[in-house]
């Protein structure tokens, strides 16, 4: 990836909030500047309307937390998405996924899934490639699904293909690991 097309902000660009979140978030995580935070803190107040978004969908939504991160990473992959990789390898191993799983969820729908799993990755793909999940995979996954968690689901799945969209067009560089 090429160099950053808007760098990581400090206290100056990001302000106050935006800045302690940043450097709090870098700490939990074990890196020297988590770059999405203090790129996308750079927005100032859409950024913490982002945050609570996201929140809401994850860690906070209604799906099980092994779920939201099986999409997660699906879509991540999907879309190359490196950065969300590597976050969410790390996050999908406190919610039950290890490195045997994740491999699995890279491989597909079609790796020896439950039913669940299966229907929940189906329209992943479905949902990222064509920008919509067809009526069998939805009935596949309306099966495990009530109307709220089908609204969560799709929200979850565009708001990571975004996401990665605007990693990817930012160049928002991998963290390091200290």
């Amino acid at each position: 990836m090429s160099a950053p097309r808007v760098t990581p902000g400090g206290l100056r660009e990001l302000g106050g909030f935006n800045f302690v979140f940043a450097r709090g978030a870098a700490r939990v995580i074990g890196v020297d500047d988590a770059h999405i935070f203090s790129t996308l803190g750079r927005a100032k107040g859409l950024f913490r309307g982002w945050l609570h978004f996201s929140g809401r969908l994850m860690p906070f939504g209604t799906l099980p937390r092994k779920d939201s991160e099986m999409i997660i990473i699906r879509v991540a992959h999907l879309r190359g998405c490196e950065y969300e990789l590597d976050h969410h390898r790390r996050l999908g191993r406190r919610a039950g996924i290890g490195d045997v799983e994740f491999e699995r969820i890279l491989e597909g729908p079609d790796a020896g899934w439950g039913d669940r799993e299966r229907a929940l990755l189906r329209a992943v793909d479905e949902l990222v490639a064509d920008k919509d999940v067809s009526d069998i995979a939805w009935a596949a996954l309306s099966r495990h699904l009530d109307d709220r968690k089908l609204i969560e689901f799709t929200l979850l799945v565009g708001q990571y293909d975004s996401l990665a969209t605007t990693i990817h067009t930012l160049r928002i560089q991998r963290d390091r690991h200290t």
